[in-house]
């Protein structure tokens, strides 16, 4: 039985962890929509993606939570302003991921409201995601949060693929 489920935010020393946990869950949720080639040479981004983290940990308007179970950091979200800013008043939840070993046992769904909660307290009183438009299992977690698919699509182009976005929002009810 998994130990008691710790919900803190990110640190520094936590940094190989998340970059773990983000290659991890790549290559779980993202095969067969994703490229293999690219899961498959994801270990080749580590450095890319440590210092992505440690800009981000440094910047005071962004918020990064990991989820922790018996000292181990098994998923995070990180949060911020909405990118490319569309209005200071909406926030940006980035990301979420889990280790897939931490699937299906409640710790999404937890780290998630901390996300929602941490938008809110950062004054958002909406927000946003994006979503790989094939990821039907994240969109179907979206969903069950009460987030909606808004109509907006994006196409990131990569250097060897490309990615087809949805966006959903949320608002919150003024408390």
């Amino acid at each position: 039985m998994p130990g008691a489920l710790a919900i803190r935010p990110a640190r520094e020393e936590d940094i190989a962890d998340l970059v773990d946990v983000h290659i991890a869950s790549w290559r779980a949720a993202y095969r067969g929509q994703v490229p293999d080639e690219v899961l498959d040479g994801l270990d080749a981004t580590r450095g890319r993606r440590d210092r992505i983290w440690r800009e981000m940990l440094a910047d005071d308007r962004q918020r990064a939570l990991v989820a922790e179970r018996d000292g181990k950091v098994v998923g995070f979200v990180n949060l911020g302003p909405a990118h490319p800013p569309v209005d200071p008043a909406i926030g940006e939840l980035h990301a979420i991921y889990l280790h897939p070993a931490a699937w299906d046992q409640g710790v999404g769904r937890a780290l998630f409201r901390q996300g929602e909660d941490a938008l809110r307290s950062l004054g958002y009183r909406s927000a946003i995601l994006w979503v790989l438009e094939t990821n039907r299992r994240a969109r179907d977690f979206y969903e069950a949060a009460g987030w909606r698919a808004d109509g907006e699509t994006k196409i990131e182009q990569r250097e060897r693929w490309t990615l087809h976005e949805v966006r959903y929002s949320r608002t919150w009810p003024a408390s």
